[in-house]
């Protein structure tokens, strides 16, 4: 009976199952049913299989079946691994993480850790946070939670265990760097805000720097309140850095691009097999705010970071500077379901204003070469396509920058102190110095040195000739660990990216960006007046 009654249970699940199927194919199975009962009758047939595979496997595995999982974690998400890279199923944590990440918000202590050795080091407080309010430190190693000891845990328990409802207290143990013992920590969670795009600053005067981490809910807000707080008619020129952006929402794509574009342009489209084409216009326009703009990508900006590059660059608005981006032209659609579950289905393709597919090939090979061997997002030579000044642009694998600039790979002994050398040099040297530094500090060679010797103790292994080659790498890298134990991850964000050899690169640039925009206008300008364009610099 107890068989009987799990078999009874699952029916309905099968069902949700070939419904779900059944949504990826509805309106042609809709039409031909009118037709032909032929495909009718196949589908009969797959429920029928399903139902007979899940009945095989329930009644002799070795183990127990959980029904739960061998459809929520087995049948579906298999199902859509077979569609594309993109269309995924989200379990319960999943999902929750999902609207977390979206929102900006959750309930916690406000920090991130990871693993070092085994163990769930903290990384940085976030500024503001009650972590950060009441003294945990980056370098300080978790212990316990609420007297439940972490050994054995990884990041995301561990993390899970800091989080809570807001006003509730949570325990934290914490062994330090030069502490003889434990240090106990009683923090009451709060609401935790993640920025999408933290503050704004100046690089010089009147060039302005922004990064958009991401696109979530307020990522078009955030935005808003940084141009506005900074002054945007003070802006002369706009670094606009997408490097490491894996996109998020479309909608908040489109409210990026509209506060750059000129109201009524064409920002991007998309349409499926299932939905008409949707087009995305400029609703509010940058109301007259032509600063140049130089857009950093690299090969992880993805998805709304393409919205945003494809248009700026398809209205020649911005000069696109760095590596071609990663290639992400799918939609996916977000379809909760009753038990906290969701299921992010792929519905369409997204075209840039000139009408190019910049998605990547992923038919014949694996998910992971699709994520990690980049050679394959080659332009499509037959998807050629116009700027608005009649600039060629390609189609295919991402969107290729206007001016090409590769970040140079690290090596021998940078791998070495960028996996944990900097970081446990910063935690040991503040076990001996003050952990206040002066605004614009920058280390000397006494600190240098210190490391130097920091690093033969530990039995690192390096040439004389190798550490004054990297003396340049070694100061950035070690200041921006050094900032975020002596002032917060915000601070030692902007040093790094006040001295990012890209973001140098991108100020020489702001000539061009300027030059493209102004030709631009001349060119669309003499269009409509019905005269012959002259030649416009660019790519």
């Amino acid at each position: 009976m107890a068989q009987k009654r799990r078999s009874l249970f699952v029916l309905p699940l099968i069902v949700l199952v070939f419904s779900i199927l059944g949504g990826f194919y509805g309106p042609r199975v809709m039409v031909a049913a009118a037709a032909s009962d032929a495909e009718a009758v196949s589908y009969q047939k797959d429920v029928e299989g399903f139902t007979k595979a899940l009945a095989l496997v329930e009644q002799n595995a070795a183990e127990p079946v959980n029904n739960d999982k061998a459809i929520y974690r087995g049948a579906i998400p298999g199902m859509l691994r077979t569609l594309d890279p993109h269309s995924n199923f989200f379990d319960p944590k999943e999902y929750r993480a999902l609207m977390e990440e979206q929102k900006g918000t959750y309930f916690g202590v406000g920090m991130t850790v990871s693993s070092r050795n085994g163990k769930t080091v903290v990384i940085a407080p976030f500024p503001g946070s009650p972590a950060y309010k009441i003294g945990l430190r980056p370098g300080d190693i978790i212990f316990s939670v609420n007297d439940k000891p972490t050994e054995g845990l990884n990041t995301t328990e561990v993390a899970d265990l800091l989080k809570g409802p807001r006003g509730t207290p949570v325990k934290i143990a914490v062994s330090r760097e030069g502490a003889p013992d434990y240090i106990t920590f009683n923090v009451v969670r709060d609401e935790i805000s993640r920025k999408t795009v933290p503050d704004g600053f100046w690089l010089k005067p009147n060039i302005a720097y922004i990064k958009i981490l991401s696109f979530g809910d307020n990522t078009g807000r955030e935005l808003d309140e940084n141009l506005r707080r900074m002054g945007e008619n003070n802006i002369k020129g706009l670094v606009l850095d997408l490097r490491g952006n894996p996109g998020g929402l479309l909608k908040t794509g489109v409210q990026v691009a509209d506060h750059f574009l000129q109201k009524g342009q064409l920002i991007v489209s998309h349409h499926g097999r299932a939905s008409a084409e949707q087009p995305y216009y400029a609703y509010n326009g940058n109301h007259g705010h032509d600063y140049p703009i130089v857009v950093l990508v690299d090969g992880m900006s993805a998805s709304a970071a393409e919205i945003v590059a494809g248009a700026l660059q398809d209205h020649d608005r911005a000069w696109i500077l760095g590596a071609k981006t990663f290639g992400k032209g799918l939609v996916q659609t977000v379809y909760p379901e009753g038990d906290s579950t969701a299921l992010a289905l792929t519905t369409a393709h997204f075209y840039t204003p000139s009408g190019r597919l910049i998605q990547r090939d992923y038919s014949n090979k694996s998910f992971y070469e699709y994520y990690f061997h980049k050679d394959a997002n080659a332009s499509n030579p037959l998807d050629v396509k116009m700027t608005d000044s009649g600039r060629t642009v390609y189609g295919g694998g991402g969107i290729t920058p206007d001016e090409k600039y590769d970040a140079p790979k690290i090596a021998g002994l940078e791998v070495e102190l960028f996996r944990s050398g900097l970081f446990n040099f910063t935690r040991q040297y503040f076990t001996k110095h003050s952990a206040t530094l002066p605004k614009g500090w920058m280390p000397d060679n006494t600190v240098i040195d210190g490391l130097h010797d920091y690093l033969l103790e530990k039995g690192v292994k390096f040439t004389e000739a190798e550490f004054t080659l990297d003396q340049d790498w070694i100061k950035r890298y070690l200041t921006k660990e050094m900032y975020i134990y002596a002032f917060n991850v915000d601070e030692s964000d902007q040093v790094f990216a006040r001295t990012d050899p890209a973001v140098k690169r991108a100020i020489d640039a702001m000539p061009k960006a300027m030059t493209l925009n102004q030709g631009a206008k001349k060119v669309i300008v003499e269009r409509m007046n019905g005269q012959r364009p002259v030649g416009v610099t660019g790519k």
